[in-house]
């Protein structure tokens, strides 16, 4: 069965069938080769979706979409102009954190890619950076916006390997940060290198102006995550909030969403959870096959008989999930393989939200990665350039993120240590 079953969702990924149907008739296969009866399939694809933790991600989704419509996006961009735009390449920094801030509400990465580039990448263009560049740059700072919280995946891994939402939350400020910084020092000595963005002060607001227009946007992370730590409501809870709080926003104070862009937006945020929720309801019935299957089983013996240290063991999920995060997109594969790897991680002695961490992390590099790369997909759209051409710039980014990716693997305490203050670890 099992064999069947992978054999039929490669192929499907080679014929350029969608995720979730590839997934989804993979599961049907293996359901015939065993005789299982197909109400066993209606069955488990509503208990992947009966969860409570998952209704936060249309929420943060139509959150993400009302900052954008609402004008919420263009004041956080001026707010990170007034701090890292004075310099030379102050204009790229600018995205890095524009794309921090953003994520800390809208749980992501395509949200963000589109939030951000529509305002971002023509601004580069107008300082003379190359379209291709500018590009790959906003790509890689969008992937900010599945790992610093609230973030869709990590609400995704919460709930399939039976982890605390909130520990994986607060533990995902320590790698987000680290990303962001590593990015804006690259960008920066980068542009200095090339002689690049010596005019991207022109036109920035001052701190105290660009803050004091931005207050109600600056606002929104610190309602919704400080509820979410406050005990004031839950994670679930607080994406509810995020709306509530970016309609407000948008319609009263900065009165930039009017009754006709209410339903582009609601259409738009739709579309999109539907997608999501489409992937998550396949992936739960391949996962309630696979495991039935003994194969969590079978793979947990295997790499404790081969990988006989943490260490080696880290080392050989991150090279497998870099691979698999190019082929398979990052929902499906958090719901496909954590419930797999996080008790064999668990035997090895690594922290469950740790290894959370990590899973995320590298999966996102799916995301910026060919051939499935859902945020480039997003930015050549908004730049208006073919894929092919933005490969070349993209791989020192990607290399980046893979330096960051192995410090976060082997510096446990880069995610636990605020985990550990707060939860009293």
């Amino acid at each position: 069965m099992t064999s069947a079953m992978l054999i039929t969702m490669i192929l499907g990924f080679a014929l350029s069938v969608s995720v979730a149907v590839s997934i989804g008739l993979a599961a049907i296969v293996g359901m015939q080769v065993v005789h299982a009866p197909m109400l066993i399939s209606v069955k488990e694809m509503f208990n992947a979706l009966n969860k409570f933790p998952l209704a936060a991600i249309p929420f943060f989704i139509l959150a993400g979409n009302l900052m954008e419509t609402g004008g919420i996006s263009r004041r956080l961009v001026d707010f990170a102009k007034s701090i890292v735009g004075g310099v030379q390449g102050g204009l790229p920094m600018t995205c890095v954190l524009t794309c921090m801030i953003f994520a800390a509400v809208s749980g992501s990465s395509v949200a963000t890619t589109f939030a951000i580039g529509a305002i971002l990448i023509p601004a580069l263009l107008k300082h003379g950076y190359p379209i291709t560049w500018a590009a790959a740059l906003q790509a890689t700072s969008a992937e900010l916006g599945v790992i610093v919280p609230p973030s869709i995946p990590l609400i995704l891994y919460g709930v399939a390997a039976e982890v605390s939402i909130g520990e994986l939350f607060i533990a995902g400020f320590g790698p987000g940060v680290l990303i962001s910084g590593a990015l804006m020092l690259f960008v920066w000595l980068y542009c200095k290198w090339k002689g690049w963005g010596q005019q991207d002060g022109d036109g920035r607001l001052g701190l105290w102006s660009a803050t004091r227009k931005a207050a109600w946007a600056l606002l929104m992370p610190v309602v919704v995550l400080g509820g979410i730590y406050g005990g004031v409501f839950t994670p679930t809870e607080a994406s509810a909030v995020a709306v509530a709080y970016a309609l407000v926003v948008g319609v009263a104070i900065y009165r930039e969403i009017g009754v006709r862009d209410l339903y582009a937006v609601l259409r738009k945020s739709v579309i999109s959870s539907a997608v999501i929720m489409f992937i998550i309801a396949n992936a739960g019935l391949f996962a309630f096959l696979i495991t039935r299957a003994g194969v969590p089983e079978a793979i947990g013996h295997w790499l404790e008989a081969n990988l006989r240290s943490p260490h080696w063991f880290l080392l050989g999920v991150n090279a497998a999930l870099f691979l698999i995060g190019m082929f398979i997109e990052t929902s499906a594969a958090i719901i496909v393989l954590g419930p797999i790897l996080a008790p064999v991680a668990a035997h090895f002695g690594v922290d469950p939200v740790h290894f959370g961490l990590i899973m995320v992390v590298n999966l996102a590099l799916g995301m910026i990665t060919p051939p499935f790369g859902v945020n480039l997909f997003a930015v050549c759209t908004v730049a208006r350039v073919s894929l092919d051409k933005i490969i070349r710039d993209l791989i020192p980014f990607v290399l980046v993120i893979l330096a960051c990716l192995m410090v976060i693997t082997y510096v446990p305490w880069i995610s636990l240590a605020l985990r550990d203050l707060v939860y009293a670890k």
